[in-house]
């Protein structure tokens, strides 16, 4: 789809994507790798797209085969490719290794990239059509000084014409440390409505007792409640806590949401967040309430574990009753 004059997304992202190439063993054994495609904002397009509605991506793609591979496939799930092609950087890419069966390494070579070079002309012309929500992560802006700056004026130009605003902290320890996500991050979220962020990320936009931004004071969830207190009088409307099999809550001023995980066989953990995350703002697009977004959310993020890949396994709407009403092992037919 090339989006054109009348075609109004409904969310719309921004961010890098990149060429995964995925070993089912260790890398320094060679074998065979899988290429896909990897990024926390181009997941999210994807889960929230296949839910039914208009999405929007906006990136910088290499002049390269990696470039059109990423766009050819995003087009298939039928986002918006809002895009800038850049002849004189290579498309990132990143090496995906299962090292064990419970653990998943990440190895990057995205240095310099062309998403690295998303800058704030790129944000104008994916507003032209505008959006209802935008959502940002913490991702895009430690990959660049250019990026962050890019993110920073998405983030403030989607406040102000009063569009919600999703930023999903979704810090990567590979791309910047705590005290330099920190710095950014903080002020990043004054313009959220909707703050996304694992239970062990939220003192990167909020202090934690103490003054510390560790959550050593106290328990973890007096820690946790003290620091979506402070972002709720900073102005976001939900702070939405991820804690993987442990389930999600979400804190308001009128109160606080837990749900549970969908019991499910964990088979692959990447892209689990970003699938939560698609649950939860397409049932926001739809009008559901915030115990309907969590409800949401914790199904696509089963779909995610249950399966193999990024975003592959991610829900179609009519697929969503597939999980915690039919039998774990069974065969429809």
């Amino acid at each position: 789809m090339i989006p054109d004059g009348s075609w109004t997304p409904e969310l719309l992202t921004l961010g890098e994507s990149m060429v995964s190439l995925r070993s089912a063993g260790p890398l320094s054994a060679g074998g065979v790798l899988a290429m896909h495609v990897a990024g926390a904002e181009s997941n999210v397009a994807v889960g929230v797209a296949r839910l039914g509605h208009r999405v929007g991506w906006a990136g910088v793609v290499g002049a390269d085969p990696h470039g059109e591979f990423i766009l050819r496939q995003l087009r298939s799930e039928g986002i918006g490719v809002l895009h800038r092609e850049d002849a004189s950087r290579s498309t990132g890419v990143m090496f995906l290794e299962q090292r064990t069966a419970d653990v998943t390494r990440a190895f990057y070579y995205r240095a310099g990239s062309a998403g690295s070079s998303l800058d704030r002309d790129d944000v104008d012309r994916a507003f032209k059509n505008g959006a209802r929500v935008l959502h940002v992560t913490g991702i895009t802006a430690a990959l660049s000084q250019e990026a962050r700056r890019a993110v920073e004026y998405a983030a403030a130009r989607a406040a102000g014409e009063g569009l919600e605003v999703s930023l999903d902290v979704n810090y990567r320890s590979k791309l910047w440390s705590r005290d330099e996500a920190r710095a950014v991050l903080t002020p990043l979220a004054r313009h959220a409505s909707i703050l996304i962020a694992s239970d062990d990320e939220l003192g990167l936009v909020a202090a934690a007792p103490g003054g510390t931004g560790t959550g050593s004071a106290g328990t973890a969830d007096d820690a946790e409640t003290a620091m979506a207190a402070e972002l709720l009088d900073r102005g976001v409307r939900e702070v939405v806590v991820k804690r993987g099999a442990a389930g999600a809550g979400v804190h308001t001023t009128a109160g606080r949401w837990e749900t549970p995980a969908v019991p499910v066989s964990s088979i692959d953990t990447v892209g689990a967040g970003d699938a939560f995350t698609a649950g939860y703002l397409s049932a926001l697009l739809d009008g559901e309430d915030v115990a309907g977004r969590l409800q949401r959310g914790a199904l696509a993020g089963a779909f995610a574990v249950s399966t193999a890949g990024d975003w592959e396994g991610l829900p179609r709407r009519n697929e969503l009753a597939l999980l915690g009403a039919t039998p774990s092992g069974t065969t429809q037919r």
